[in-house]
């Protein structure tokens, strides 16, 4: 799946073109290297997102097309 599709399938970022944005921003890196929009993402992968002063580091644990509210946060860990 497509590292903008995981943030928003994921509720780490809010919606799609906000994802697509930081990545072009260079503001997400995924196992320390920025990462663009298309990237692949697996199953361990660990996503930092950097919103201004703060960063939010989380580990993949799971990769669906489709989550429900209350099944978003079972897709990563936050570390």
């Amino acid at each position: 799946m497509r590292l903008d599709k995981f943030l928003k399938v994921s509720r780490l970022i809010k919606r799609r073109a906000i994802a697509n944005e930081a990545c072009d921003a260079q503001r997400i890196e995924v196992n320390g290297r920025v990462a663009k929009a298309s990237y692949d993402v697996k199953v361990g992968d660990i996503i930092s997102i950097r919103m201004g002063e703060k960063v939010i580091r989380a580990e993949v644990c799971e990769v669906k097309e489709h989550a429900l509210k209350n099944d978003a946060p079972l897709m990563y860990k936050l570390l």
